[in-house]
């Protein structure tokens, strides 16, 4: 193995946040703070219009990389999270069923849960043992009552496996049913088309594969529905309505909105905009590296799609003696390595794919990782598995 160096860091936490950002996006966020610094839609002086015309960019920018033709349809979130609870919330009524997939992070489970006390229905599609989502027996579920929404992450955050949107859409759609999506995963890492998808509601993270700062997000509203807002507040305009205005996208960024966030989140968008291609690419190169020399380490079980087969770049193990804690824990102090060992925030997928008391030990690639990268992170899995 060559020379280790703990003090450096070899970053595979890509899945629950890309770092490095390319410096478009923090030569941004800094231009925001310092030429842009009003309040955006509050104010005519030249901070305040600027502010406004820095978000209007970034809106334009996002919806052109996702296919929406109308970026009013584009809502900045503080994250996947708040978009998803927008949707679930803003759509599904006491008495609704829902269907959903077994594969789910939390910010989908965790609302629905809620929402199942509270007497709506909530039945879930049990996925294969690769995580991968049948959309026949999504159909089957879907035909057994009415149904107001169907539900399915575009990627997952545990197999990294690539569900069948386009087909889950059809479906939902045939049946008078609205589909939610959620493509924390998937952004970035694919070429997402919003529109050729057919989703309905499209969220997403804007600081894991979109490559922009935390704390914003994204949530794509098709001009046919109309959720209830999740907030109430000062909008910038209409400010003698008592109620919270129904234009888009104000009536879902109640408050002052995060410039510098959003700034970073266009310079992103801009970024992947020319790079994206040649970027997934190189990520589709370094998985498929990292996960056949995975399967080499004796004892480990490589979870997810099959090699040769489809996935993002996430890469989730687990050893047969070794706890994945006390891996990842090697990892960062002999090697430098950052991994995220645990339950991903998402016990449904691991109750799925038979990790649920395990956990798994999760590699996620993406920009600024070299194949050396790879094979350093290879060595150090043979060495601590050895």
């Amino acid at each position: 193995m060559a020379e280790t160096d703990a003090s450096r860091v070899v970053y595979f936490d890509h899945a629950a946040t890309s770092w490095p950002k390319p410096d478009v996006v923090l030569d941004a966020m800094q231009r925001a703070m310092h030429d842009a610094g009003g309040n955006p839609g509050r104010g005519a002086h030249r901070l305040a219009v600027a502010a406004s015309r820095t978000i209007l960019e970034a809106r334009g920018a996002v919806a052109g990389l996702l296919g929406v033709a109308e970026p009013r349809n584009i809502v900045f979130t503080a994250g996947c999270t708040e978009g998803l609870n927008v949707a679930i919330k803003g759509l599904i009524r006491r008495g609704d069923r829902v269907v959903v997939s077994s594969m789910e992070h939390n910010a989908v489970a965790r609302p629905l849960n809620m929402l199942a006390a509270a007497g709506v229905i909530v039945d879930v599609v049990r996925a294969d043992e690769y995580g991968n989502v049948d959309a026949d027996a999504v159909e089957l579920a879907v035909a057994e009552r009415e149904t107001r929404a169907v539900i399915c992450q575009h990627a997952s955050n545990v197999t990294g496996s690539i569900q069948p949107v386009g087909d889950l859409a059809d479906i939902a759609h045939d049946a008078g049913a609205v589909l939610i999506v959620d493509g924390a995963q998937a952004t970035g890492h694919l070429r997402v088309d919003v529109g050729a998808l057919g989703a309905d509601v499209y969220a997403s993270s804007g600081h894991k594969g979109l490559l922009g700062p935390q704390g914003v997000g994204i949530l794509y509203l098709s001009s046919d529905i109309d959720p209830d807002e999740l907030v109430q507040g000062g909008s910038g305009g209409n400010s003698e309505e008592p109620m919270q205005p129904r234009l888009r996208p104000d009536r879902y960024e109640a408050g002052t909105s995060n410039t510098p966030g959003i700034a970073g989140l266009g310079a992103a968008a801009r970024y992947l905009a020319v790079h994206g291609d040649e970027l997934r690419v190189l990520e589709g190169e370094l998985t498929s590296r990292m996960h056949e020399g995975l399967l080499g380490i004796e004892g480990l079980r490589v979870l997810g799609p099959l090699p040769g087969e489809e996935r993002v770049p996430v890469i989730s193990v687990v050893h047969e003696r070794i706890d994945g804690d006390r891996i990842a824990f090697e990892l960062d102090r002999r090697y430098g390595i950052a991994v995220r060992a645990g339950l991903h925030c998402a016990p449904w997928a691991h109750n799925t794919v038979g990790t649920l008391d395990s956990g798994a030990l999760r590699f996620g690639i993406g920009y600024g990782l070299t194949s050396a990268d790879v094979d350093y992170a290879l060595d150090a899995m043979r060495e601590i598995c050895a």
